[in-house]
């Protein structure tokens, strides 16, 4: 199903928008290369607590010394200080510090985000193998930071629950402060595009009407295992993902699925509030969850999840906590 809120946006030079003839200089050139390119962006620690960084094939370079600043900070800080433009513009052989991506702990891309916004039953698919009629409007509902959990980390089983559940997503991270925002103009916004799992408590989510109860709990919001621009990551429309439990592929589908498109949410989540540099909004799972599966499929300890996409990444998770064989839960 593609959506009429789906809107193709197509990447332009900036002389082009303009309707201008350029001739750019090599130095020109090669700053339009980079930004083409795009980067991979995480926030990671290499013994000396959290700092942005750059992912150039296998190693991480430190964003700050790329920049020439002398910052002890994550990713959050280098988008409130509207630093991107100018960490692309700087790559390619710098001096400064590099590690290899072996070497270094990975955090959730955002290690402190003010707002983390979810969209609930935003694929058709999954809408119907919940038993829901299609929203008319997206149906939101948020985690704290409490819930980040880094990528190939382990999630313990919250003790209240017994049917905690998978829920493959593609998240979008705000880059500059937004309020009020047309859907036309709310790419611009998108610093960049990266995995999550929405780890669910389905007999906490659905005791009351409204279902943040089994979305809150330490460690249900695994994201990452970076921070993908625009250009590297593809057209809004058009991103893919998949779930895999122990190997066994659970769920698989595209953002071009989504009842409501990543320009609509922005520009209807920033006319309820004021969206912040930092903030995560994860859009919504497809089909495959286990809770509607016969018989449902609830995560046990050990259980293994990966979520990927071919422009996105690889996030791997491992679930901890309660013992016993998953027939025994069924």
């Amino acid at each position: 199903m593609t959506s009429p809120h789906l809107r193709s946006q197509p990447r332009r030079f900036a002389s082009e928008r303009a309707g201008r003839r350029c001739h750019p200089t090599p130095a020109t050139l090669l700053a339009a290369f980079w930004q083409w390119l795009g980067m991979r962006l995480v926030s990671y620690d290499a013994g000396d607590g959290a700092r942005a960084g750059v992912i150039e094939e296998d190693h991480i370079l430190d964003a700050w010394d790329l920049l020439g600043e002398p910052q002890r900070a994550g990713l959050r800080e280098l988008l409130e200080r509207d630093q991107v433009g100018r960490l692309r513009a700087r790559q390619g052989p710098q001096s400064g510090r590099s590690y290899p991506l072996s070497a270094v702990q990975l955090f959730p891309p955002i290690l402190d985000p003010e707002k983390i916004v979810c969209v609930g039953l935003n694929y058709a698919k999954h809408a119907a193998e919940s038993g829901k009629d299609l929203p008319q409007f997206p149906a939101i509902f948020g985690k704290y930071r409490n819930a980040l959990a880094r990528p190939g980390g382990v999630v313990p089983l919250p003790a209240a629950s017994k049917t905690v559940d998978f829920e493959a997503e593609v998240a979008f991270v705000v880059g500059r402060v937004a309020k009020e925002v047309e859907e036309a103009d709310a790419l611009d916004y998108i610093a960049g595009y990266m995995l999550f799992n929405d780890l669910s408590a389905r007999d906490l989510q659905f005791a009351t009407p409204q279902w943040m109860a089994g979305k809150v709990f330490d460690g249900s919001a695994p994201c990452g295992p970076w921070l993908v621009t625009p250009e590297e990551a593809g057209a809004p429309d058009a991103l893919q993902i998949s779930l895999t439990l122990n190997g066994e592929q659970m769920q698989k589908s595209s953002t071009d699925g989504l009842i409501f498109s990543i320009p609509y949410l922005f520009s209807h989540l920033s006319k309820l509030m004021t969206l912040q540099p930092g903030d995560i909004v994860s859009t919504g799972t497809p089909e495959g969850i286990g809770a509607a599966r016969e018989p449902p499929v609830w995560l046990a300890d050990g259980d293994e999840l990966v979520v990927s996409s071919p422009t996105l990444g690889r996030l791997e998770t491992r679930i901890a906590g309660r013992r016993g064989s998953r027939s025994a839960q069924r």
